[in-house]
């Protein structure tokens, strides 16, 4: 993919809830609102928390605008939220089959322990690159024991040292105060 790596933002807000109550993985959605529209507020520093790996989802603005050789699939890389931290993260791009969705979504797995909520906040992600095709599963279960075998792909190949370089991109470190797609 000639994409790759590809660098987005957009702000964290509150999504289906689906993800702590069925898939014990809580969830919050990051929201753009136009192609290339600017966010100019201040931000503050990220609060984090203690239960658990959070997921962070981008809004349709986000996924229509991805470039057209960022097919549907599971994805790795990196996540900030809100100019702190940078963690490895692995990412859903499609329709969800399981749930049947209707809208392409584009879902952040932050593999990290966070401390409380950060909805609000922007969360910055560099997508690295491909781990497998999207596919549907026959019950909840096998998607759970898919997520976390993705998971584990995402963590084993973050540590490879061509991947991991891009942990200390200057997108994470100049935090600027505007949401955008691309590099």
């Amino acid at each position: 993919m000639k994409s790759l790596p590809y660098f987005c933002r957009g702000e964290v807000i509150r999504g289906f809830g689906r993800g702590s109550k069925e898939l014990g993985i809580p969830t919050e959605w990051a929201e753009r609102s136009g192609a290339h529209t600017r966010v100019t507020s201040q931000l503050q520093p990220a609060r984090f928390a203690a239960w658990g790996a959070a997921r962070a989802n981008f809004p349709d603005s986000v996924v229509e605008h991805l470039p057209a050789d960022i097919c549907t699939g599971i994805y790795y890389g990196w996540a900030s939220v809100g100019g702190g931290d940078v963690h490895k993260m692995v990412m859903s791009i499609g329709w969800n089959p399981y749930y049947k969705n209707t809208k392409k979504s584009m879902e952040t797995h932050i593999i990290h322990t966070f401390k409380e909520d950060f909805y609000g906040e922007i969360l910055s992600v560099v997508m690295v690159g491909y781990i497998r095709p999207e596919r549907s599963f026959d019950s909840l279960d096998a998607l759970i024991t898919a997520i976390h075998g993705d998971i584990e792909e995402a963590k084993r190949r973050l540590d490879l040292p061509e991947d991991r370089k891009l942990q200390e991109d200057n997108f994470f470190r100049t935090f600027p105060k505007q949401i955008m797609n691309g590099h």
